[in-house]
C-alpha cells in the first residue's frame, strides 16, 4: 500500500510541473532532497512551481520547487503536495516606487515589534512565525504590506539601494557578516536602534532590539564589529520569467 501511495504522489507531481500552485497552508521547504534541514517556509497564499529537474528523486519522497514571489528554490515533501492547488491567477508582482514603500514602513516596523511581543526563538529558515531567522523576519515584515524582498541576507543586501550607515533612516536594513558576505540582517527603527532575530551564539535566541550607536551592550558591540553596510528598499522584487 505504501508503494502504491508513493507512485501516485510521484505521478501527480510529474503531471503538474508546468503549473503554478497556490499554497493552502503553511509549508516547510527544505534545502536538500532528504528534507533534513529547513531552508525557508511558505506561508498560506504564497505561490510556487514544481521544477522539472527535481521530480522523482529516488527514495527521498520530495520534489524541487521554486517559490514565485522571491524565486527561492527548495525541496517539498511529496506528502505536502496535498496542500497545493493549481493557481487560477498566477502571481504578478506589483510595481512600487520609493513613495509607495515609504507609506508602508510604519506597518513594517509594527510587524516586527508585534512579532517580538510573542514568545519566540530563533529558527533557521523561519519565515511564518512565531519563530524567525534574521532575513525571514525582515522578508515577512515587508511581505505583510505587499513588498517582497529576496530571501537571504546576502540577497537582500544585493537587492537594496546602498546607503551610508551614517545616513540610515527608519525602515532601512543593516547588514552584518564578514568582508566576503552578509550573514545577518536587522531593520533600523530609529533612535540608533534596530530590531532583528538572532541566534544563541552572540545573540538573543529570538527577536530583540540592539543599538547601532553608543552606548552598546555586549551583544550590540559584538554585532557592531560585524557591520558591513546599510541598504534602502526602493522597489518591489520582480520575479524572473517562469521556466
Amino acid at each position: 500500500m505504501g508503494h502504491q501511495e508513493t507512485s501516485g504522489d510521484n505521478q501527480d507531481s510529474a503531471r503538474s510541473i508546468d503549473c503554478e500552485y497556490h499554497v493552502l497552508n503553511h509549508l516547510d521547504v527544505y534545502d536538500s532532497p532528504e528534507c533534513g534541514r529547513l531552508a525557508t517556509q511558505a506561508r498560506a497564499d504564497r505561490h510556487l512551481r514544481i521544477l522539472s529537474d527535481g521530480v522523482n528523486k529516488g527514495l527521498h519522497q520530495s520534489v524541487k520547487v521554486r517559490l514565485c514571489e522571491d524565486d527561492y528554490p527548495g525541496w517539498l515533501k511529496v506528502r505536502d503536495l496535498q496542500q497545493l492547488r493549481i493557481s487560477i491567477n498566477p502571481y504578478r508582482a506589483r510595481k512600487m516606487n520609493r513613495a509607495d514603500i515609504c507609506v508602508r514602513l510604519p506597518e513594517v516596523v509594527s510587524f516586527t515589534q508585534d512579532a517580538m511581543a510573542q514568545p519566540n526563538h530563533y529558527l533557521w529558515g523561519g519565515t511564518v512565525g512565531p519563530h524567525f531567522d534574521c532575513s525571514g523576519l525582515v522578508q515577512a515584515a515587508f511581505a505583510s504590506v505587499g513588498i517582497w524582498l529576496p530571501r537571504d541576507a546576502y540577497q537582500q543586501e544585493d537587492f537594496l539601494h546602498p546607503v551610508s550607515v551614517q545616513d540610515v533612516q527608519c525602515g532601512d536594513l543593516l547588514f552584518f557578516g564578514s568582508k566576503k558576505r552578509a550573514t545577518h540582517v536587522g531593520l533600523y527603527i530609529g533612535e540608533g536602534e534596530y530590531i532583528h532575530s538572532s541566534g544563541r551564539d552572540h545573540g538573543r535566541d529570538g527577536i530583540g532590539i540592539d543599538r547601532l550607536s553608543p552606548p552598546r551592550e555586549e551583544i550590540s558591540e559584538w554585532l557592531f564589529q560585524k557591520l558591513r553596510s546599510a541598504g534602502r528598499v526602493i522597489e518591489n522584487y520582480q520575479p524572473r520569467e517562469s521556466d
